[in-house]
């Protein structure tokens, strides 16, 4: 077994004397563990960093890829919430497989476990890390932006007992507007993914919002403040402004004045 907290006090080197298929198998199973210092401390973190300069090539990152969209059906919620970080990291290298979206699709909308921080588990953040993938989806130009705008919405609108706490709603928010600064998203398009959160708060029930529609609330108005003020992509150019950007104002405007119209 590898001294991974070594390799990490090392700077992440890659260790001498076992081939670097052997240890991308050892650190992608200990992504399954409970033990958050073993999964994110040092398999995560390491994995991540290999994939960032490019220790891995495209196949190896490939066949990664496809190892952790099966992890979307693992049985273990820390395993199903690591896939979607690596995922988003190998993507970011430019590998990608359509294939890899239904799965995550699938998953990100259905998964009930939506906790943050877990004292025991450490960090699951279903609702975070999947927004980071679908951010980096968001990017490919083989996904269309509007799958991904309601994907976020599909995930924010299903029913929860949970209100999102670890500032789940900025990542999300974040996500969706990357995925509305892409040039071919149509202007019905870049507004008609609203439409379901719309409907969702045309009545107030008679027992207050349910803990989805304040989910949804919250993160759309990270959403208008991207819109108005453009999404930071990278460190390298100004905030990307986003098209049809008035016309999307106006309909967030609108799903907010129809939830909480005495504010307007």
């Amino acid at each position: 077994m590898t001294d991974w907290a070594q390799v990490r006090a090392n700077g992440f080197a890659v260790p001498a004397g076992r081939p670097v298929d052997e240890l991308v198998a050892e650190l992608s199973g200990m992504l399954r563990s409970p033990d958050p210092q073993v999964r994110d401390g040092q398999a995560y973190s390491t994995l991540a960093t290999w994939i960032g300069e490019g220790v891995l090539d495209a196949d190896a990152l490939r066949a990664l890829g496809e190892e952790m969209v099966t992890r979307f059906a693992d049985p273990e919620i820390q395993a199903r919430t690591f896939a979607p970080l690596i995922l988003d990291a190998i993507i970011s290298q430019g590998v990608f497989e359509p294939s890899w979206v239904p799965p995550f699709e699938r998953w990100y909308v259905g998964e009930e476990d939506l906790r943050g921080f877990d004292p025991k588990l450490g960090w699951l953040h279903a609702v975070a890390h999947g927004s980071d993938l679908l951010a980096a989806l968001a990017r490919v130009q083989a996904v269309e932006p509007v799958q991904m705008l309601r994907l976020g919405v599909g995930r924010l609108l299903t029913p929860t007992e949970y209100v999102l706490r670890d500032l789940e709603d900025d990542r999300l928010g974040f996500a969706l507007g990357v995925a509305l600064t892409r040039e071919d998203l149509t202007g019905a398009d870049a507004v008609g993914w609203l439409d379901p959160a719309l409907r969702a708060v045309v009545t107030v029930p008679a027992a207050g919002f349910a803990p989805e529609i304040s989910n949804t609330l919250r993160t759309l108005r990270v959403v208008y403040l991207m819109v108005d003020h453009g999404v930071r992509l990278d460190d390298e150019r100004p905030n990307v402004q986003i098209p049809h950007r008035d016309q999307v104002k106006a309909k967030l405007l609108e799903v907010f004045q129809t939830a909480t119209p005495y504010y307007f």
